[in-house]
């Protein structure tokens, strides 16, 4: 481990100099903890999120955290982090979620050096900076700001980091085993504000569900033999039949609470065919027009149902031979509230060939969408609406995968309400030159602050 010792007298001198009182965290102080983030490289392979997950206990213990409230716990090169407000109730714990972990990048392709956090122009630049450690450093100043202020909650408000989110999620699987009687879980790594180029705001987006990512391989076997002597089985083209039945299958259009709320508030937004197929949809899912128009769309195709697609293909041993073994990767995004065994059963009908086996992924779990709960979504309300007068909030799905999944799929409802709001042009997630504008610190944290005072009251 680095040599921790001034950023932490640092961290411990800035969060001592600000006064008790009951308002939001110091945003010199935030933005102090997201630079120390990004400089840490927590990337897989290179054993730096415990170096990461002890410097947040070092923010949290200089503001008053004693060492019985935060538990580290090392899995492999990652770890597990959970810090502890301690409620005045036995009521059920509320759970804040995010990742300690970054993909790679490689400096060569970088303006700046990924993970030496650079100032510049209004922005803060770094892997990491948007994704996740923005909200993270905004949800430790905050747990800090409300320690020092003596703020008692009756509801125990527990951070919870997780390691390698981008890559397996076996440390976010962990977590969720060991806080799945938490009341609800409130998310730094989804949902969030739109703003326009403008500089207007848009919408917030309120992440309650999330499609379950599952893989399933098709697989083929034959005896084979020398390609001289050509039999009417061939492995590789009972796969390429079962593919193209595959591809052009849809699976039955599906709505649920959060696209019947959210759809037309989105249609609103973005108007035009478009926003008159998906306001069809929402008040009629059978109406074939609307279904053929967002199908035609690859941005909203996948909140309409089921989507599966084949990703790689694999077969045959030798140029000469006729080919032992074909498979193929097929990648669903399944509906919440599928069964993941279903899913399967219908890839099987539909390829309607015995000799083609269809396997499931033994990770692959299915969880549903959380409902949008009255407590949660005035809490986020008034949080976004104290910024941003007015603004729509969209509760959406999310096609991709976060922590949220598996705390879901424990039965904890889980919501992305992040206190980001960033142009469409600032993201550059998992991308190069990755940054967040400095103006947006101060906001997010009014943002938490807001959320957990009213939450866990």
């Amino acid at each position: 481990m680095r040599n921790l010792t001034a950023p932490l007298a640092l961290a411990a001198a800035l969060l001592a100099a600000a006064p008790v009182h009951a308002k939001p965290a110091d945003p010199d102080v935030a933005k102090k903890i997201l630079k120390d983030s990004v400089a840490i490289p927590t990337v897989e392979g290179r054993g730096k999120v415990p170096e990461l997950a002890a410097y947040y206990a070092g923010v949290l213990k200089a503001a008053g955290y004693a060492d019985s409230d935060i538990e580290i716990t090392p899995m492999g090169e990652t770890a597990t982090f959970a810090a502890t407000l301690a409620g005045t109730t036995k009521q059920k714990p509320i759970v804040l979620l995010g990742h300690m972990d970054v993909v790679e990048a490689d400096p060569k392709d970088w303006t700046r050096d990924p993970f030496v956090p650079v100032e510049e122009n209004g922005y803060i630049f770094g892997r990491g900076s948007e994704d996740n450690k923005f909200d993270i450093a905004m949800m430790v100043a905050t747990m800090a700001q409300l320690k020092q202020d003596g703020f008692k909650p009756k509801r125990s408000i527990i951070l919870l980091l997780s390691g390698d989110e981008e890559t397996s999620m076996t440390t976010t699987r962990a977590l969720a085993a060991k806080y799945k009687n938490a009341e609800f879980a409130l998310n730094g790594d989804g949902g969030g504000g739109l703003i326009a180029e403008d500089g207007k705001p848009q919408y917030y987006g309120l992440q309650a569900g999330e499609k379950t990512y599952a893989d399933f391989t098709l697989e083929v076997t034959n005896p084979g033999g020398h390609s001289s002597r050509p039999s009417d089985v061939n492995a590789i083209v009972q796969l390429a039949n079962a593919l193209a039945k595959v591809g052009a299958y849809r699976f039955a259009p599906q709505q649920n609470e959060l696209t019947k709320v959210g759809m037309p508030i989105v249609a609103d937004q973005v108007g035009g065919e478009i926003g008159a197929a998906l306001k069809a949809f929402a008040a009629n899912p059978a109406d074939a027009a609307a279904i053929a128009k967002i199908r035609a769309e690859p941005e909203y195709v996948g909140q309409i149902g089921t989507t599966c697609v084949p990703t790689l293909v694999k077969g045959g041993h030798a140029e000469n031979a006729l080919p032992q073994r074909a498979t193929a990767n097929i990648n669903c995004r399944i509906f919440p509230g599928v069964a993941v065994e279903a899913v399967r059963a219908e890839l099987e009908k539909i390829i309607a060939d015995p000799a083609v086996k269809v396997n499931t992924d033994p990770d692959a779990s299915a969880s549903d969408a959380s409902p949008l709960r009255p407590d949660v979504m005035a809490a986020v309300t008034k949080a976004v609406h104290a910024r941003a007068p007015g603004l729509p909030i969209i509760p959406s799905m999310s096609a991709g995968a976060t922590d949220s999944y598996h705390f879901r799929a424990q039965g904890v409802p889980s919501y992305g309400v992040a206190g980001l709001f960033s142009k469409a042009s600032d993201s550059f997630a998992h991308g190069l030159n990755e940054r967040v504008p400095v103006a947006a610190i101060a906001p997010a944290l009014a943002h938490w602050d807001s959320l957990l005072r009213d939450l866990s009251k």
